[in-house]
């Protein structure tokens, strides 16, 4: 279950993080209350993971797991710029975050 809370976390991270770019600098009110409400829940559900999962582990998994989304969402809905070396250091993310998972006690 503490996975599971993890993963949900870094979705969320994923979803606040976007509604970020979308509140126009937290002027959008609508758009700066769902990321407000979207940070307490993913805080909520890191908080749950790490009762049980290393601190480390952890935070790293969730921040990677938020910046991979993050970049993905960049691309597919703000059309940002996809390079050889952009991906290289995504499949590096991505490289730590299935290695973090697998040394995880």
């Amino acid at each position: 279950m503490p996975w599971f809370f993890l993963i949900i976390a870094g979705l969320l991270e994923v979803a606040w993080s976007t509604c970020l770019k979308f509140s126009n600098g937290l002027t959008n009110v609508k758009f700066t209350i769902f990321t407000i409400v979207g940070m307490i829940l993913s805080f909520l559900c890191l908080a749950q993971a790490t009762k049980t999962l290393p601190l480390g582990t952890s935070y790293a998994i969730w921040t990677g797991i938020g910046a991979l989304g993050a970049v993905i969402t960049g691309i597919i809905l703000f059309h940002e710029a996809v390079t050889p070396l952009r991906l290289l250091f995504v499949a590096l993310l991505i490289a730590g975050i299935v290695g973090l998972e697998i040394t995880s006690e």
